[in-house]
């Protein structure tokens, strides 16, 4: 018997079966297989070997017709055929492979290792601006190598949680080495543009503390800075030298010590001078600029002008109010919430600028993990959320309570338990809420592997209805327990409702918006009507069977002695009346995703500073992005020329006053450089936008949804001015 060809009829036969399977529920007769999978298709030349004779057997059968094809073979022959096709709005989360497979695990997997890509995307952005202003130097394109560690990052089974121990921290020295390559650019590049002398050296003598703030927001803007700092007895200065109304509060236990087992974890040494207190002021930056503050050593004749009662302006030292009422209430703007002294939870929050006052409460809770069980072994793991029984666990219903008061801000410290800690900070001017959480080590010494959640109860009525974003940009409408395109077999309640959220995620009544933004990638849903929860961290002891082949058990080592992972981060909670959420949540969430980039020197603070550029920005004097409009990317290329991504943040009908069209000035953006040349092109900046073939597809009348969408037209290359609808991205080539 000759072994060659010897299967030839039964993979034909296998194959034409498979393509008329698909054709069977595929509109038109083409239909496009893509051929690649984890773990396979690693020796190319066998691959290719095989699939050249099988393509060559096929034809010769004569049933189907096959042939390599490419993306843009395959949507031309679809657009040929003339057929009409449905439009689909939604999305496909959350996905399920089975029952109890739900893949909403992953939305919160290696939280920890989400937040290091959020922090070092909103850096980079930064960065490649600071690269721009720099312009041709002898410092080249220095943000190169953390563009390669970041896209590596955006792997599947990176970025997800999804990858092995040793394979995650890889990733994260990846980026660590890029990163620092990056910083020593930034530092060089800031003593370059802050020296009005044009010279990139500093040989100032060290008398005081400078803290340059760079802002990478097309707007002007005002956040508060901590600095960690040894002395109680500072003051800070602006460019102008005027005094800033600043605020010192201790460093908590629960950071001094996870600060110490951190630094003896990663860098071997014992951390002697941990800092003693943070350091807060408000910051006022131009957009895509930069200002200069100074931190001095008090002299005891500064002003510093508040009328906060009980707080001693000349030593710093804030109110701690231990509570006494059946009340505590907290905030020191027109935004503030009240805490039960019993329970020490949160129970209200009200605005009296914007007239909200809602009930509401939040607590931790957790999951158990399911292991599996005799009906089916599926077990809860990096990729899969299942929980054992869908009412989750309280962590406390009792917890200890601390507010410190301040001219600047309120904190609320809240101990949930042995494992869980809470600060919430009530800034002075803030129209939100930002609390900073500390999860971990979770515990497991029952055996029991845990899935962590914040929850906030409201008193809303929100007909099952929440809202999560897509990547960012959207705000798609979820129903709990229903799908738009099938009828939903309920048979995981809890994760079969849990969506990835990046930016945030709301609830709505008649009345409020509930809102929340998050400072990485999570999981959130809204199980109950008027609740949201966002699961935060997870520690599981199985594997889910999906490829990992190892428990998400994250742990950190001292020498042999380990520990399970602690989480911090911070989310931000803001209620307003119906239809005004949206403000917030869009130029708020381009603040959390691009905060001050800050950098550190010394200078004589006594001198007149000659040599100091303390304040610029890139742009013209008074001028700002409309509030609807981000600058994206801002980034010299090899060539010489500069890519440049504007976006819309608003999506059409979010908000009466900001879902319109918004024009941007290229000539007061770049108010100090002349454009010589701009060729707009696809979003991949690949293509010129003149050259790229619009095809026109025919659609299922049912499926058409109200008007077409709102675009920019042509920019007249003497005005420069771009014109954006909402949620349109539009990219460029500059030429200066």
């Amino acid at each position: 018997m000759s072994l060659f060809d010897y299967n030839v009829q039964e993979r034909v036969d296998d194959f034409v079966a498979a393509a008329i399977a698909q054709a069977n529920v595929t509109r038109t007769n083409h239909i496009m297989w893509t051929m690649g999978d984890d773990f396979n298709y690693q020796y190319a030349e066998s691959w290719f070997r095989n699939m050249d004779k099988l393509i060559q057997y096929v034809n010769k059968d004569g049933r189907v017709h096959a042939l390599y094809s490419t993306p843009s073979i395959y949507t031309d022959a679809k657009h040929a055929s003339n057929e009409s096709w449905p439009v689909k709005y939604d999305d496909y989360f959350p996905y399920a492979d089975s029952t109890n497979a739900y893949w909403t695990g992953y939305f919160t997997s290696r939280p920890t290792f989400k937040r290091y890509i959020r922090v070092y995307s909103g850096y980079y952005l930064a960065a490649r601006q600071i690269e721009f202003l720099m312009g041709r130097s002898s410092l080249g394109l220095f943000t190169s190598s953390l563009e390669d560690a970041m896209g590596i990052a955006q792997h599947h089974d990176a970025i997800s949680g999804t990858a092995k121990q040793h394979t995650t921290d890889d990733y994260s020295k990846r980026i660590a080495i890029g990163a620092s390559k990056v910083e020593k650019g930034v530092n060089a590049a800031l003593t370059c543009l802050t020296n009005s002398n044009k010279t990139c050296v500093s040989s100032v003598p060290k008398f005081s503390q400078v803290v340059v703030v760079y802002n990478p927001l097309g707007w002007k803007r005002s956040d508060f800075i901590r600095v960690p700092v040894n002395d109680e007895d500072l003051v800070v200065k602006s460019s102008d030298g005027n005094t800033v109304v600043s605020q010192i509060v201790v460093v908590d236990n629960v950071t001094n010590n996870l600060r110490k087992l951190y630094v003896k974890a990663y860098l071997g040494v014992t951390a002697n001078k941990a800092p003693k207190y943070w350091l807060t002021f408000q910051a006022s930056v131009p957009p895509m600029g930069w200002n200069s503050y100074f931190i001095l050593k008090s002299t005891g004749s500064e002003i510093v002008p508040t009328t906060y009662p009980g707080y001693n302006n000349t030593e710093h030292v804030p109110v701690v109010v231990p509570p006494s009422n059946n009340t505590i209430e907290a905030g020191q703007g027109h935004l503030k919430m009240s805490f039960s002294s019993a329970s020490g939870q949160l129970e209200r929050i009200f605005n009296s600028a914007s007239g909200g006052d809602l009930p509401i409460q939040q607590s931790f809770l957790w999951y158990r993990s399911s292991k599996g069980d005799a009906l089916d072994p599926q077990a809860s793991g990096a990729y899969i959320f299942r929980p054992d029984g869908n009412t989750p666990t309280i962590a406390s219903s009792s917890v200890t309570l601390k507010v410190i008061r301040g001219p600047l801000f309120d904190e609320v410290h809240q101990q949930f338990s042995s494992w869980i800690y809470q600060i919430t900070r009530l800034y002075k001017n803030k129209e939100h809420a930002e609390v900073e959480y500390t999860i971990g080590p979770i515990p497991v010494d029952d055996d029991v592997g845990k899935e962590v959640i914040t929850q906030l109860t409201a008193n809303m009525s929100t007909n099952s209805t929440f809202y999560t974003d897509s990547n960012g940009r959207d705000f798609l409408k979820r129903v709990r327990n229903y799908r738009e395109d099938w009828n939903l077999q309920v048979t995981q309640p809890v994760a079969g409702n849990y969506y990835p959220v990046n930016l945030g995620v709301y609830i709505v009544d008649e009345k409020y918006e509930l809102s929340v933004l998050v400072d990485r990638a999570a999981g959130a849903s809204s199980i109950q009507d008027g609740q949201l929860e966002i699961m935060l961290h997870r520690r599981l002891l199985k594997d889910d069977g999906r490829g990992v082949a190892e428990p998400l058990d994250e742990v950190v080592c001292v020498d042999q002695d380990c520990q399970g992972l602690t989480a911090r981060g911070t989310y931000y909670i803001n209620v307003e009346k119906l239809g005004h959420g949206a403000h917030w949540r869009r130029t708020y969430g381009q603040q959390v995703y691009s905060p001050f980039l800050l950098a550190f020197t010394h200078e004589d603070a006594t001198s007149s500073k000659p040599y100091s550029v303390a304040k610029d920005s890139m742009m013209d004097g008074n001028y700002s992005l409309p509030d609807n409009v981000a600058i994206v990317t801002l980034q010299n290329l090899d060539d010489g020329t500069t890519l440049l991504r504007l976006a819309h943040l608003f999506q059409a009908g979010e908000d009466p006053r900001y879902s319109e069209v918004a024009e941007v000035d290229l000539k007061k953006v770049f108010g100090k450089r002349t454009i010589k040349e701009l060729t707009e092109t696809n979003l991949s900046a690949n293509q010129k936008k003149s050259e790229m073939k619009q095809l026109n597809w025919r659609v299922i009348e049912d499926a058409e949804s109200g008007p077409a969408p709102v675009k920019g037209g042509p920019v007249d290359c003497r005005a420069l001015v771009v014109a954006l609808g909402p949620m349109e991205i539009r990219t460029f080539l500059l030429k200066f």
